[in-house]
């Protein structure tokens, strides 16, 4: 298998024109393009031994809520409903060990039941391994700043791998970014450390359990398709003649957006954060990657400002009059271009792994959805190698700190009754992917 440096140069060496890969990569896509929906377990069922049950000033409403746990089969129903050919859910890690020595059989079996059921409906499963939760003892201690962490992960894997299969396509970590600005740079979400020098440990061994644990799930299932879901956004100067804005846009785009892709390029991860010394940290995931997944939401703005914290201010705002969403973020299409056109530098295929909207309107849900979708199909018009696109989210569930407030279903629920009802952007999605040919 060739890394994806290799095939990087492989592409810029036959000179390919775009016409000639998009028609090339549209024939190999023709009934193969992934459209799905995503999830992750905790947002739809909770646990009691997840580290994030514990905050519980944080946690405004359980998100056992959905009793998506009991009710798994009625959901998965759903998706043949909608016609979606592909799903992206996570196993919780906190289900299958309860505690540092304990399996629990019946956890595994349970999300081995829910991939069983996706075959025989005929949808490929995602399984994201790790979608920001862990067991409350892994917390405790073995956070991802100690070595010992990566040990205590890979055991998890292992002992996932050899129960589970009948899964082609494996996210290892969702968003690690994400886990670790909220977790450590600001710690507004577990382990609640405000530390950069921890973060920066804690993300060197995210990637180093990535790294092994993409070897791991290849020497079990060689044709396997192991990616991490990466969170990007648009990210853009406050005041575009500020010198200042500039250059903070410009440092967050690097650290946010592209230093992963390059330590999957180079093996090494370059953290030029403001205020802080420039690092280089060797990382061992050169090439690892089979394929990109792509998270990506909203646009962002920075500016310099000397009241804040740091000097740095970040906004949402409404300038292209597209909107905000429910949870205030500004809806922007076109960056999803320029965040796949950066990452296709990486040459693997790119999966659109999250992309939706927190609305009770549902026709904001459906311009949503249309607009972005109409940058894939551009996307793919100008020869970029996209394999899927997955909305988020399958039903309303917990949003990790707005709790039931931002509704991102395709399908309603009524928290009290438990009611699960059809928007009108449910039928649309699937008569989009009935109906919509690249």
């Amino acid at each position: 298998m060739k890394t994806i440096h290799q095939k990087a140069n492989d592409r810029a060496a036959t000179g390919n024109s775009a016409p000639a890969a998009f028609a090339s990569l549209a024939a190999e896509l023709r009934g193969d393009f992934l459209w799905g929906v995503a999830t992750s377990a905790f947002q739809l069922e909770g646990s009691s031994h997840a580290d994030w049950s514990s905050w519980e000033e944080i946690l405004n409403t359980k998100p056992e809520v959905t009793n998506h746990y009991e009710l798994y089969r009625e959901d998965l129903a759903l998706l043949k409903k909608l016609g979606v050919n592909a799903y992206r859910f996570s196993i919780e890690w906190s289900r299958i060990q309860p505690r540092e020595n304990i399996w629990d059989e019946k956890a595994v079996e349970h999300y081995q039941e829910i991939i069983d059921i996706l075959r025989r409906d005929g949808i490929e499963p995602m399984v994201t391994l790790h979608h920001f939760t862990h067991p409350l003892w892994f917390s405790r201690k073995y956070p991802w700043h100690e070595d010992g962490s990566v040990e205590k992960f890979l055991a998890y894997v292992e002992k996932a791998l050899s129960i589970l299969s009948g899964v082609r396509y494996w996210i290892t970590f969702n968003e690690p970014y994400v886990l670790v600005l909220a977790g450590y740079f600001e710690g507004c979400t577990p382990p609640g450390i405000k530390s950069v020098p921890l973060g920066i440990r804690a993300l060197t061994n995210i990637l180093k359990a990535h790294g092994a644990a993409y070897d791991m799930i290849h020497a079990r299932y060689p044709d396997a398709r192991v990616s991490v879901a990466h969170n990007m956004a648009a990210l853009a100067p406050w005041k575009k003649w500020n010198p200042l804005d500039r250059l903070l846009a410009r440092i967050a785009k690097y650290f946010y957006n592209h230093s992963l892709l390059d330590a999957f390029l180079t093996g090494r991860l370059r953290l030029n954060l403001p205020f802080h010394k420039e690092q280089e940290i060797a990382v061992p995931i050169q090439g690892k990657l089979d394929f990109l997944g792509v998270n990506y939401y909203t646009r962002i703005h920075m500016r310099f400002n000397p009241l804040k914290k740091k000097g740095v201010e970040m906004r949402h705002l409404d300038i292209d009059g597209h909107g905000l969403t429910d949870m205030g973020w500004e809806i922007h299409p076109r960056g999803l271009e320029k965040v796949l056109r950066y990452a296709s530098r990486l040459g693997v295929p790119l999966i659109i792994t999250e992309n939706g909207i927190a609305t009770r309107d549902s026709q904001e849900k459906i311009r949503f959805m249309k607009k972005h979708i109409d940058v894939v199909e551009h996307c793919l018009r100008q020869g970029m190698d996209i394999r899927g696109y997955f909305y988020w989210s399958l039903i309303d569930n917990y949003e990790w700190l707005q709790g039931l407030d931002a509704r991102f279903g395709l399908y309603k629920v009524d928290f009290d009754t438990l009611k699960r009802t059809p928007t009108n952007a449910a039928a649309y999605y699937s008569y989009l992917i009935k109906n919509r040919r690249f």
